[in-house]
């Protein structure tokens, strides 16, 4: 029987994880009013790195087990162990950049590949005799998790003279976990039947949230000038502020602000885009003597999702 299928194919390593020591440290980033962050001293550079090969050159290793085109996946986490030690960037993108290249100049059975890496965060440790500047302190908006990290993703493949060059990217700033007391509302929604919830004219409110977002050139995180680069703690400090200052009348209304803020800031951006969840928590009680007064709970299982991305006019 002659069998005639389509075929759609890939295959890599997941989570290599790489702790690359006394990096260059990222040095001349352009500060930002809603950030302290300017830099880093990369003397630990922890991340996760996953790669994944496309290209049908391999197909017969799943048709009839030839193997002979397959660099088998121990060998690509070996490669970005060891090409990490030749890396002289300093930031988690120009890091992916660098491997992207490298790979496909080395293996000319790779057609194209993606690599994605999720930052490891660790954080110095404050020693007892030191003690730094205090930072002012919301006094509505909280932060559950220091665990929130850095993402990146990117595809290569080669142009018609067989240079190897990044064709899509995204970096990222993910698994925040905000909760503001106050100034928030969610009013003048669809009432019917099955509406249960009430209207709430301010309202604490958790948040998870991912943030992406994608330059309009590669260059402003793939090269050794980092002036344009887009730290992803400063990312995730301007959106801190933003939800500390701003009264929403619903999730959707703080991402579209969170977003329009982002791309003010930071003109070298050409897209944003948010995965929020809606993680706010039942009202129990609260005082009759003072209404700021009330404890929460935890809410139903199910939770609602709220996505946004928003991009630079073409016109």
């Amino acid at each position: 029987m002659d069998r005639q299928y389509t075929c759609s194919i890939s295959y890599g390593k997941l989570r290599i994880p790489l702790y690359r020591v006394y990096a260059q440290p990222l040095v001349g980033i352009r500060p930002i009013p809603e950030s302290r962050f300017t830099g880093r001293s990369n003397t630990l550079l922890a991340l996760e790195v996953d790669v994944e090969v496309f290209g049908n050159n391999f197909l017969p290793a799943y048709t009839a087990g030839d193997n002979r085109n397959v660099v088998a996946t121990d060998s690509m986490k070996n490669f970005v162990l060891r090409q990490a030690l030749a890396f002289e960037g300093s930031t988690l993108e120009a890091l992916l950049a660098f491997l992207g290249e490298r790979f496909l100049v080395t293996y000319e059975q790779m057609e194209s590949l993606r690599l994605t890496a999720r930052e490891l965060p660790f954080l110095p440790v404050a020693l007892p005799g030191f003690v730094e500047s205090a930072a002012p302190e919301s006094a509505v908006l909280f932060s559950r998790s220091q665990n929130d990290f850095a993402q990146a993703s990117m595809d290569f493949t080669r142009d018609e003279f067989q240079r190897p060059g990044i064709t899509t990217h995204r970096c990222g700033r993910l698994n925040m976990q905000l909760f503001k007391v106050t100034g928030s509302a969610f009013t003048d929604f669809v009432q019917d039947e099955y509406t249960t919830l009430p209207e709430r004219r301010d309202r604490p409110l958790f948040i998870y949230l991912d943030v992406f977002w994608v330059y309009s050139d590669v260059q402003a995180f793939s090269g050794s000038d980092v002036s344009l680069y887009v730290p992803a703690e400063q990312i995730r400090d301007l959106i801190q502020v933003v939800f500390d200052e701003f009264v929403s009348e619903s999730i959707q209304h703080l991402v579209y602000e969170f977003g329009s803020r982002l791309l003010e800031r930071f003109p070298q951006l050409a897209e944003v885009t948010f995965d929020a969840q809606n993680r706010t928590r039942d009202l129990v009680v609260g005082a009759e003597d003072e209404p700021r007064k009330k404890v929460y709970t935890d809410p139903f299982t199910a939770f609602g999702n709220i996505k946004l991305t928003l991009g630079r006019s073409r016109e």
